[in-house]
């Protein structure tokens, strides 16, 4: 019988498998830990931004059928369908802005009784209409800010409209023609409950939807 000489193993000393078992508890926490979290603040944003998008697109389509978002009552509803994203009448983490614009010619100016000559807006789009919801420090809209008639449900005069160049709407999403009327909406929300985590930047959702 012949007897084989076996070599022995070449073990690492047991302090040495100790050390790698923390070397892969620190990739643990330095690499997988961190990309886990951020999958999941940058899902959950994910899920807020269909929101808000489902909010803007349902509150611009009911506000072009003539709903009145200046009631307490449609504000309610509107809420109701924004719950989670955290915004009241006058607060909250976000802001709803509703517009009508609308093309100014000649007919317009007439009926208005202004001349082409002094109807400052003639051949503008200019805003008739603006309703701002919640929290309106958090952004402006991006087509202008008209002067409105707080007293009259957030009209803007049909003096303004026609003779004040403030509103006037940076509008060119779609050519308007006379006697058009373009109603549209933006929402912006901030997500202050996952913004926690610097390297993802800010965590601001907006959507914009016309009818």
């Amino acid at each position: 019988m012949k007897i084989r000489n076996r070599m022995p193993q070449n073990r690492p000393p047991a302090g040495e498998r100790g050390s790698a078992l923390i070397e892969f508890l620190l990739c643990m926490t330095l690499l997988i830990v961190p990309l886990l979290l951020g999958t999941t603040v940058l899902g959950l944003n994910l899920i807020r931004e269909i929101q808000v998008t489902e909010v803007c697109r349902d509150a611009t389509h009911m506000y072009s059928q003539g709903v009145d978002f200046t009631e307490t009552s449609y504000q309610t509803e509107l809420f109701k369908i924004a719950q989670g994203l955290n915004i009241s009448a006058s607060g909250g983490n976000g802001v709803i802005i509703l517009s009508t614009i609308t093309y100014i010619d000649s007919n317009a100016c007439t009926a208005g009784g202004y001349t082409n000559s002094n109807c400052t807006n003639l051949n503008q789009n200019v805003f008739t209409r603006q309703v701002v919801i919640g929290n309106s420090s958090l952004r402006a809209s991006a087509f202008g800010t008209p002067p409105v008639d707080t007293t009259n449900s957030d009209n803007v005069t049909q003096a303004n409209y026609l003779t004040n160049a403030t509103a006037r709407a940076n509008f060119s999403i779609i050519p308007l023609s006379a006697g058009q009327y373009a109603y549209v909406g933006e929402t912006y929300f901030t997500t202050p409950d996952l913004s926690w985590w610097g390297p993802l930047g800010t965590t601001g959702i907006s959507a914009r939807f016309v009818f």
